[in-house]
């Protein structure tokens, strides 16, 4: 693999993570708990999708095969994505989705702080705008993770099998593969296992003033970087997909 291609591909990850949280998250307009947090994650899923944004224009300029950024978010199949499975899983309740968020923000602020040394300009200028945006996601689930963890019986019984439920797809975000190793060679990127000390780190603290349990799972899910998905993707697809699909040249 070329060092282009790894390129190319790295940038789709990183894309296809913002794009497929944003979707998820936006699935909650009109139905949030109170009105507040249905504001709050309708502007985080805006936030996911305009990182997306300039992650696929950037993917497309790499490819440097005529793609366009609609092109590479509506006209791939299910087999061409490459986010981590965790992002695609459903929203469940309001305590499942705040779970899921505040174990991919802890991973993605740490992430994003990285990037921005990154010897790819580009891809620096990018982490260097949306680093704001990160640290203001890690923020909210970070206090809601808090918030409902100590909270009411109820809610620490939600947020604790949610945690349960989500933790074997955290392995995903930190395992390192060709493409990774390639960028990391280049300078383009920071190497996943300086990130993960700091990730367990973070979750640990937060969990402990949630009074929540760490689950002790040592197998995790993976397969996502690399195009294996779960049932869950191809439904999103199709919703998100379907006017691109059904009315061809159609622009974000």
């Amino acid at each position: 693999m070329s060092q282009k291609e790894a390129l190319f591909i790295y940038t789709l990850r990183l894309a296809d993570n913002a794009l497929i949280n944003g979707q998820r998250l936006s699935e909650w307009c009109g139905h949030g708990p109170i009105l507040e947090q249905d504001m709050a994650l309708t502007n985080i899923a805006l936030d996911f999708m305009g990182q997306a944004r300039s992650l696929f224009q950037y993917a497309a300029e790499v490819e440097g095969k005529g793609r366009t950024e609609d092109d590479l978010a509506f006209l791939r199949d299910v087999w061409d994505f490459r986010n981590v499975l965790l992002l695609e899983q459903p929203n469940g309740d309001f305590a499942h989705t705040v779970c899921r968020q505040f174990l991919f923000d802890v991973y993605n602020y740490y992430f994003y702080v990285e990037l921005k040394k990154s010897k790819d300009q580009q891809l620096a200028a990018i982490a260097e705008k949306s680093l704001k945006e990160v640290t203001y996601h890690l923020r909210w689930s970070s206090e809601w993770m808090i918030r409902l963890g100590d909270g009411t019986e109820l809610s620490h019984d939600k947020i604790q099998k949610a945690l349960d439920k989500l933790w074997a797809f955290t392995g995903e975000l930190m395992t390192t593969d060709e493409t990774d190793q390639i960028v990391i060679d280049a300078g383009i990127a920071e190497d996943l296992e300086k990130i993960k000390p700091l990730w367990s780190e973070r979750v640990k603290q937060i969990l402990a003033e949630a009074t929540l349990v760490q689950p002790q799972v040592n197998w995790m899910q993976s397969g996502g970087k690399q195009g294996k998905h779960t049932e869950h993707l191809g439904f999103i697809l199709a919703d998100m997909q379907y006017l691109q699909r059904a009315y061809p040249g159609q622009e974000w």
